[in-house]
């Protein structure tokens, strides 16, 4: 089971990144805490302090467009926050 789908990569993390050293990552929504923990202290070999876990429902959507209305729903997902121990860091951007 792929754990992490993907970083958190927006202004508001980024700003807890910098004051509480906590990252933020969509996760499988069938993973639990400890398995989080594991796959980010694997993937980016640091020591993980704490997980905490959010679970976001899907929302319908609708729109006007030339041809109607047209309703659609957005994906439930899962995110994570998780804090890292002093001194650890992980940069999003060394790939690129």
């Amino acid at each position: 089971m792929d754990i992490l789908i993907k970083p958190i990569v927006t202004e508001k993390m980024t700003g807890q990144t910098d004051v509480l050293k906590c990252y933020g990552f969509i996760v499988d929504k069938r993973a639990n805490k400890h398995q989080i923990k594991q796959a980010v202290e694997e993937m980016y070999s640091v020591s993980v302090v704490s997980v905490n876990t959010m679970r976001y429902g899907s929302k319908t959507k609708s729109r006007y467009t030339r041809s109607g209305m047209v309703r659609g729903r957005t994906a439930a997902f899962k995110k994570a926050i998780v804090s890292l121990a002093e001194g650890d860091v992980i940069d999003f951007y060394s790939n690129i």
